[in-house]
């Protein structure tokens, strides 16, 4: 079967991007992770499939997949190139899309400069509903972390997919390495989890990194600088309106601290193929 896709990606964090409406596509784990090998395939963070709506309030469906072929509900960074992939394609004319996604609904939005606004929704706190292990909501928690006799405080919310957001002085030596995975597959996060090093320069600016969920850590990941400024924007630490600064670039990012959460930042193709698929 050969199939037709494009290379993408937003501040670094790469995606391959599929037309599942034009053609007709069929993957299973095995094929997803054989191609997001950077050695043997395509290579990428996550696999982004474009397919037709299963609702009529929406235009397409979105669906993600990190490279070990697991899939996910959310991806800001995927989100923008989604929507820069679908007018690209001619898929549609709108400049204000909305997409129904594994975590929910979102609007994409092409702004006048070429970049793509996300509504991301409303942050959730409810320790369910990130999922999380706790018997009620808290602005902070303490995690231990396993082998190491230690624990960690941390905010814990959901932005379409499970947050972990630590404050950390200085992000060039934060333990992203060390304690990125241990927290990933912490048995209180049981859908696993995101989890960001936050590092605050002032009230307008931020910096992050982010160890993510099946992938380690990337360039940039746009659900996580949501989840950055809102866990934040909660402790009193910064505005409605922020920079966050990734490894890969920057992202503005919005909150009033009561609806939804907006991202703002650039998506770019990098090339389009063809690629035979084995089974």
């Amino acid at each position: 079967m050969m199939l037709e896709f494009t290379k993408m990606h937003g501040l670094g964090n790469d995606f391959m991007v599929i037309d599942a409406v034009t053609q007709e596509v069929q993957l299973s784990d095995r094929q997803i992770e054989r191609l997001g090998d950077r050695h043997f395939g395509i290579g990428f963070d996550q696999l982004l499939i474009v397919e037709p709506p299963t609702r009529p309030d929406v235009d397409f469906r979105y669906r993600i997949f990190n490279n070990d072929g697991t899939e996910v509900e959310q991806c800001g960074n995927g989100a923008r190139c989604f929507a820069r992939f679908v007018r690209d394609k001619g898929l549609t004319h709108k400049s204000v899309i909305p997409v129904e996604t594994a975590g929910g609904l979102i609007e994409l939005q092409i702004t006048p400069d070429g970049q793509v606004r996300v509504d991301m929704g409303r942050p959730q706190f409810v320790p369910e509903r990130i999922p999380f292990d706790a018997p009620q909501a808290e602005l902070l928690y303490q995690v231990e972390l396993s082998g190491l006799d230690q624990s960690v405080q941390l905010s814990a919310l959901s932005m379409g997919n499970p947050h972990a957001v630590l404050l950390v002085e200085d992000l060039d030596h934060a333990p992203v390495l060390s304690w990125g995975p241990l927290l990933e597959s912490h048995s209180r996060f049981p859908a696993r989890v995101n989890v960001g090093f936050l590092q605050v320069l002032s009230r307008q600016q931020m910096r992050l990194r982010v160890f993510e969920r099946g992938v380690g850590e990337t360039l940039a990941c746009g659900s996580g600088a949501c989840a950055a400024m809102v866990a934040a924007h909660r402790q009193g630490l910064i505005e409605d309106s922020v920079s966050c600064i990734l490894p890969g670039g920057t992202l503005e990012i919005e909150w009033d601290g009561r609806t939804n959460v907006f991202m703002t930042g650039p998506a770019q193709r990098v090339f389009d193929g063809r690629i035979h698929l084995q089974d």
